[in-house]
């Protein structure tokens, strides 16, 4: 069984372990650099930050957000694959 990647690092240990980071992050697990035990910053594997970036777009997004509380209240107009209207 591989060793767990580590997921917390000081400042110290993430300058000294930069690659390790990198890994960890490309792993998409995310990453916390701390100093004298205060979290200070998150290192993010691109395609994490890809999907929160994409989720708060449509969290920010009025018509969005009403057509999923329209789907979530069964309120929506739902069509079998071949029955799309053209």
């Amino acid at each position: 069984m591989p060793f767990p990647m580590k997921t917390v690092y000081s400042v110290k240990e993430a300058q000294k372990s930069m690659a390790q980071l990198v890994r960890t992050a490309e792993s998409g697990r995310m990453a916390t650099i701390t100093r004298h035990d205060k979290t200070v910053a998150y290192v993010l594997g691109a395609e994490q930050l890809s999907g929160l970036l994409e989720t708060m777009e449509i969290l920010a997004d009025p018509k969005a957000m009403q057509a999923i509380r329209d789907a979530r209240d069964g309120k929506g107009t739902y069509y079998d694959l071949d029955e799309i209207p053209d």
